[in-house]
């Protein structure tokens, strides 16, 4: 009896009806699986290398937002690891742990993520899960009461009589711009984190950002006066803080992640849908990152190699700093002058010793600041 002739067949296997498309080509659930996750473990495979160069095994900690992203992406490595430990001779080339902050330490509580939560500890039972709120920053990174009260200034007060919730509370509400938030919430996750690693021992941070998001990411930090800190921020490389960033979905598009989760069974019920953009929501009202987010996916789906090329190109950046730098105790960024960019000049930063401890894209963001 002749087989079933295809209406659409997938390009790759030629054996199943394609279900999406990407990139001028046709595939089927399996295939685009393959593919998406062929160009992770490209990405990944290093830390064998890596692991054979040194003797040691690499430790690596990867933050879970819940989101479709960091969702692809653990599901991605978790499958190599599964196929890895079914091997007669198991040759993992890392030691991976995953950070959940907590969101209800952030956002409104809702009850999805603690679902989310308990669905991907459930899904994925071979690997080490870790949950810490947002306020444990104070833990993780010692000398955050001292930044926080020079970065706030004398207007502000951090009672250490309150529990460390309550403090961080009382400092984000100190922060009036939806940008200015936005960017605060964005340094003190991204120290917490850092933190946290070096607590492990992890010598590498495994970012889920898509191309998209870091094509934002790029963008939205030039806007805020971060140019500088794209060489660590968006791109694979030594951060200021001792511990490396790493970015293996940057070869992927949001659009393609959310394809995937399509097409992927084990991702229903783990994953926390992003909120939908509404057009009715004022420009004065959204913060920079959500802005060059929202510009970077409208544009993304008509121009998708222009996008792809804004993370491509800040991943070829390298950084100018030297052991004798300056550099911003709350971000990591530069402070006053990058070195080799003469006419790039911070006004009044080296006059003002109090605005001189911080980069101009904190200066920016802090309490009371009119720039």
């Amino acid at each position: 009896m002749p087989a079933k002739e295809l209406v659409r067949p997938c390009l790759d296997c030629k054996d199943a009806e394609a279900v999406l498309d990407t990139r001028k080509r046709q595939y089927c659930g399996n295939c685009f699986q393959r593919f998406a996750a062929h160009k992770v473990l490209l990405r990944m495979s290093k830390y064998k290398q890596l692991k054979k160069e040194t003797g040691q095994t690499p430790k690596l900690l990867l933050p879970l937002s819940l989101g479709v992203s960091s969702s692809v992406l653990l599901h991605i490595i978790n499958g190599d690891i599964e196929r890895q430990l079914a091997n007669t001779f198991v040759n993992l080339g890392f030691e991976l742990t995953i950070l959940v902050i907590d969101p209800s330490t952030i956002l409104t509580p809702d009850a999805k993520y603690n679902q989310a939560y308990e669905a991907v500890t459930k899904a994925f039972p071979k690997l080490t899960f870790n949950r810490l709120p947002f306020h444990s920053v104070f833990e993780y990174v010692s000398d955050m009461k001292e930044i926080v009260q020079e970065y706030a200034g004398s207007s502000f007060t951090d009672d250490e009589s309150l529990s460390n919730e309550d403090r961080l509370t009382t400092f984000r509400a100190s922060i009036s711009t939806a940008t200015s938030k936005a960017d605060l919430d964005s340094v003190l996750l991204t120290r917490l984190v850092v933190g946290y690693a070096k607590s492990l021992g992890c010598g590498t941070v495994v970012w889920g950002d898509s191309d998209t998001r870091l094509a934002a990411k790029t963008l939205a930090g030039v806007a805020k006066g971060r140019g500088a800190s794209l060489t660590w921020s968006v791109s694979d490389g030594m951060s200021p803080w001792g511990v490396a960033f790493d970015f293996p979905l940057r070869d992927l598009s949001k659009p393609e992640l959310e394809q995937f989760k399509g097409v992927c069974e084990e991702l229903s019920g783990i994953v926390v849908p992003d909120e939908p953009i509404s057009d009715n929501v004022l420009t004065k009202n959204l913060s920079i990152d959500e802005l060059m987010m929202r510009y970077v996916r409208t544009q993304g789906e008509k121009y998708r190699g222009v996008m792809a090329n804004v993370s491509r190109t800040a991943n070829k950046l390298e950084s100018t700093t030297g052991s004798d730098d300056v550099l911003c105790p709350l971000c990591g960024g530069h402070v006053g002058n990058v070195k080799g960019n003469s006419g790039v000049t911070v006004a009044n930063q080296s006059s003002d010793n109090y605005s001189s401890k911080f980069c101009y894209g904190c200066m920016r963001s802090r309490p009371g600041a009119n720039c």
